[in-house]
């Protein structure tokens, strides 16, 4: 039988791919999209043929087992718990949210009503990542050193620069995918982080480039590029690398080199089109498979709040320009 799934807000571009990959899949079934901006859900809803439903209260009484929440950050703890509350299965996009304190409230409420939180950190199902992983767990390129990350990007606009909704600028964005990847890639937890932080690309009110320095329980150090530096022009949006030093070798990782350089004519720009394996497809796959099999998500809500506080004690640090504990 197939997983029913409903998609509260169309507000993150990450909801495009991620509602994209439920239609895809056999074993899933969209049900409804429910968006607190009535013209988008509508749009949305007839892109994906399926129906819109005007308020997220009757997205809920619909006989569905799972949401994905993709609205503006500030809105993941309301419309996470009200899916809990429920009985719904819950994907909720990165970062889990602005503040520790409504991530925790998250995780609660979803435990406390018995249903599941997946945190949508997509990158975790590269296959250059994966095998990266298995590489090191392996001892092939012996002790982990350090590692060097970037994650770069174009300025989005629209609510990601308000802070009241995004929870900051690039840093909180931007930080949560690759410090996942590195606690996922060295089974330890951040323990220390040193940032400087800045609006130097866009001089504006919101944090647009940031520079972290992350020291790891089991003595690694790391350091992470989380900034909107790419130009409108970009061919692409942007990077998510990271080199891994070892004792016996060393593991370059670059989740999006799998492109093909296109010159269109019609658009008047050069662009780099992806061709490898589709992330998104992957993470929603788990997530419904995880529904349907009753095990547990590969990806916790435990696991988003690991990644948000470190995030959170860069801007700590960059306000008191010392290192903090995370």
């Amino acid at each position: 039988m197939a997983v029913k799934i409903g998609v509260m807000s169309f507000a993150h571009m990450h909801a495009y791919a991620y509602t994209a990959a439920v239609c895809k899949l056999p074993e899933a079934r969209l049900m409804g999209i429910a968006d607190h901006d009535p013209g988008r859900g509508r749009e949305m809803a007839e892109k994906f043929e399926t129906r819109f439903i005007p308020s997220y209260q009757e997205l809920l009484k619909e006989d569905i087992d799972a949401v994905i929440v993709t609205s503006e950050n500030c809105m993941h703890k309301e419309l996470t718990i009200m899916a809990a509350e429920a009985g719904k299965h819950v994907m909720c996009e990165k970062p889990i949210s602005t503040n520790v304190e409504d991530a925790k409230a998250m995780i609660d409420a979803c435990r406390k009503n018995n249903v599941q939180l997946m945190t949508a950190f997509p990158c975790r199902y590269s296959p250059a990542v994966i095998k990266a992983r298995e590489a090191i767990l392996a001892g092939r390129i012996g002790e982990v050193l350090s590692i060097k990350g970037t994650n770069h990007g174009k300025m989005p606009g629209g609510w990601f620069i308000d802070k009241a909704k995004s929870g900051g600028g690039a840093v909180i964005d931007h930080t949560v995918h690759v410090a996942d990847l590195m606690r996922w890639i060295l089974e330890s937890e951040p323990s220390e982080v040193y940032a400087e932080i800045s609006n130097a690309m866009f001089h504006d009110k919101y944090d647009d480039c940031g520079m972290l320095s992350i020291t790891f329980e089991n003595g690694v150090f790391s350091t992470l590029d989380t900034s909107w530096t790419r130009p409108k022009s970009f061919p692409t949006w942007g990077d998510v690398t990271m080199s891994i030093l070892g004792t016996e070798g060393v593991i370059e990782v670059d989740l999006f080199a799998q492109s093909f350089s296109l010159y269109s004519d019609k658009d008047m720009a050069a662009m780099w089109p992806g061709w490898g394996d589709n992330t998104d497809y992957w993470l929603v796959k788990d997530f419904v498979s995880a529904v349907a099999e009753g095990r547990p998500v590969s990806i916790t809500g435990e696991d988003g709040l690991a990644a948000l506080a470190v995030a959170l004690a860069a801007y700590k640090s960059s306000d008191a320009k010392a290192p903090v504990k995370v």
